[in-house]
């Protein structure tokens, strides 16, 4: 069981700094001859994912909340 633990923490972390490099890091570096990096570094839809996210996130943590609330209390 710890072992599963570990490999979604190391495969989240890996995921988290992924998106961390094409969304923001990439940006900063000048541009590239190598198509792929170039294609990431043009790329504007992950700049924009992350944010825009976070109201939804919001609304779904409340509902969360809320639900745990009247479950405890029914």
């Amino acid at each position: 069981m710890k072992f599963w633990g570990g490999f979604l923490v190391i495969v989240g972390s890996i995921s988290f700094v992924g998106f961390v490099f094409v969304a923001l890091i990439s940006k900063l570096f000048p541009l590239s001859e190598d198509p792929i990096i170039q294609a990431i570094q043009n790329d504007r839809y992950y700049c924009f994912l992350a944010p825009l996210t976070l109201p939804a996130l919001l609304v779904a943590v409340y509902f969360h909340w809320l639900s745990m609330k009247l479950f405890k209390h029914a």
